[in-house]
């Protein structure tokens, strides 16, 4: 399974030749990041905000593969049962190869958060402001245990809103952190039980 970081909290999955985006943002919404185009056949949005819902920024395709498999958490964006800021979703997509979760704009330490345990790879915002901040992200790593984490939605290297914190208060809380030059991996790969920290594709 392949996992490429569009920027922000956008990612791309694929498997034996089918692809998913997550959580394409609108264009010029995210600072230092150029638009999404892409072309996937899915697109899942965590939750309907416009940095994280622009599915007109990919042509979907047919191209009659296996799909990946789908599960969802409801969750909440905001530490007051989505007073705040609505309900977020966490999807967990899982294939023949790996089994990875992506949080969104989580916000708030998940009731079941037993559901995420055993995973190959979670995508987890750090930011802090408008999600959980890179501390409370950190404990939940430390908790759930997956073979591998990714930090997204921070703002550092000249992209993201500046109002988020970067991704170093997550990082400082993990011995075994990695920064790849590159915008994606594979999984299953060399690195576990590790911290990966990707360049977005899409920095401009």
């Amino acid at each position: 399974m392949k996992i490429t970081w569009i920027g922000h909290s956008c990612f791309r999955i694929e498997e034996n030749g089918y692809s998913i985006i997550i959580d394409p943002y609108e264009d010029g919404s995210v600072p230092g990041l150029a638009n999404v185009r892409e072309s996937a056949d899915s697109v899942l949005c965590t939750h309907e905000h416009g940095d994280h819902n622009f599915r007109d920024g990919v042509s979907i395709l047919h191209s009659g593969k296996e799909p990946l498999g789908i599960e969802e958490i409801d969750t909440f964006h905001d530490d007051a049962q989505g007073s705040k800021r609505g309900r977020n979703r966490i999807y967990i997509i899982s294939g023949k190869t790996a089994r990875i979760a992506h949080m969104g704009d989580l916000g708030c330490i998940p009731d079941d958060i037993d559901k995420l345990k055993g995973l190959d790879a979670v995508l987890i915002p750090v930011g802090g402001f408008f999600t959980i901040d890179g501390q409370t992200a950190a404990d939940i790593i430390k908790k759930i245990k997956p073979r591998i984490a990714i930090p997204m939605h921070y703002c550092n290297h000249g992209f993201g809103f500046d109002v988020l914190s970067s991704e170093k208060a997550f990082t400082e809380c993990f011995c075994n952190v990695i920064e790849l030059d590159r915008s994606s991996f594979e999984i299953p790969s060399d690195y576990d039980d590790a911290v990966i920290v990707l360049t977005p594709e899409r920095k401009v």
